[in-house]
């Protein structure tokens, strides 16, 4: 199938509590600097709390952590002071140091310190007898991950590092390990990232999940240098996020981090929703970090720390359709806390290019409208794109037929 044109990164007006430490755990893609193509605020992404691809990471460059927006919807998030284990190896930019040296991984391996699991989810404690530690591939303020095996199967593999000195924080951090660990293990959807097991130790937390051999979607758009997916591929791979994410609102939780780092692509090409280390259920709203998510794909109730519910998943997920649709990163041609402003202050949204089907179009627009109210839900979202996957089909089979038709065979 031919693929579409390349879109310019045109934007439109109009478009229709707390510190959370465990979220603030900015992640670096190790070999790299701090300039990345997509920004965070107080999440890791790709990589960083559960959306675990290869080489990805996407972390707080330094505009979405500097210059914040000076009005009252937008507020920086507070200074959180490193931890240490006493040899901590979380360091910002370029890790050269050996996995033999690698403090987390030598205690979470240490034989000397007793495995424990978490209360009432003792099933999914790892045998850390079947678990082999590979190379880290992307690090952050208070943990890393790597890649690995747990009985031969190929896994990621992230630590969070115990903060030493600080009670209240590493309290915080636990709570919010044991609620990512709950929130896995219920989770069961062919387009839900698979949760392996965790364990803990006295100074570390490890989670490990399936390993997702295509990296991140983001990833794979940015091997396509902007260039957009055919458009089967692209419907294709935005019902897998929509089914998932119907799943995951019927359970009652809110992702609150859905964007094309943290969705990861399978040996089988299929696409798994992962990092549900910020996701809530929906009941919890007391206490919720409103920064919690990413500025380009975030909605405006949450960017302006207003109530918000389970329609900022599709606020996000109108963002992730575009980006499918064009091959291009959203306001791209603006800093994440610039994007903010524009889609909070000014009615921004990207622009649909003229050669998007329709129906696409129509989702999209919706999906972003600045009334949670007009959102569609995922179950309805699921529908419409089977509609349009149908529809897409039986285009091709005419112009297959009228192919035939005008170019008839040959006897030989």
């Amino acid at each position: 199938m031919m693929e579409a044109p390349k879109f310019t990164g045109m934007i439109a007006g109009g478009g229709g509590g707390g510190g959370n430490y465990y979220d603030m755990a900015y992640y670096r893609k190790l070999g790299e600097g701090t300039n990345m193509s997509v920004d965070s605020i107080q999440t890791s992404t790709g990589g960083g709390s559960v959306a675990m691809s290869v080489e990805n990471s996407s972390v707080g460059s330094s505009d979405s952590q500097t210059g914040i927006l000076q009005h009252n919807g937008l507020r920086q998030p507070p200074a959180v002071a490193v931890s240490s284990a006493g040899h901590s190896v979380f360091r910002a930019g370029r890790v050269t140091h050996a996995l033999n040296s690698d403090a987390l991984a030598q205690a979470l391996m240490d034989p000397g310190f007793p495995t424990q699991g978490l209360n009432n989810y003792d099933e999914w404690t790892l045998d850390l007898r079947q678990l082999n530690m590979g190379e880290p591939f992307a690090q952050g303020a208070f943990g890393k991950l790597y890649r690995g095996t747990y009985n031969g199967e190929d896994v990621a593999i992230k630590l969070l590092e115990k903060p030493e000195n600080d009670a209240e924080r590493a309290q915080l951090m636990e709570q919010q390990f044991a609620q990512e660990v709950m929130m896995l293990a219920t989770l069961k959807h062919p387009n839900v990232v698979r949760f392996i097991g965790d364990c803990r130790k006295q100074m570390v937390w490890c989670i490990v999940t399936e390993y997702a051999k295509g990296g991140s979607v983001r990833q794979f758009l940015m091997r396509r240098q902007n260039r957009s997916v055919p458009l089967k591929i692209a419907v294709r791979q935005a019902l897998d996020v929509a089914r998932g994410m119907a799943y995951v609102h019927g359970l009652g939780f809110i992702h609150r981090d859905l964007k094309s780092d943290n969705l990861l692509i399978c040996g089988d090409k299929s696409i798994k929703i992962a990092d549900f280390g910020v996701a809530r259920i929906e009941v919890q709203t007391e206490g919720m970090t409103p920064e919690t998510g990413t500025y380009r794909w975030m909605a405006p109730e949450m960017i302006q720390h207003r109530p918000y519910t389970q329609k900022v998943d599709v606020y996000s997920f109108g963002i992730v359709l575009w980006e499918l649709i064009t091959g291009m990163l959203p306001f791209q041609n603006m800093t994440a806390v610039q994007a903010a402003f524009a889609v909070v202050n000014k009615g921004a949204r990207p622009i649909i290019p003229s050669e998007c089907p329709p129906a696409l179009g129509e989702i999209m627009t919706h999906c972003w409208d600045a009334n949670p109210d007009v959102r569609p839900p995922f179950s309805d979202i699921v529908k419409m794109l089977e509609h349009v996957q149908a529809e897409l089909a039986t285009s091709v089979r005419r112009a297959r037929f009228r192919c035939c038709i005008t170019q008839p065979m040959t006897i030989d």
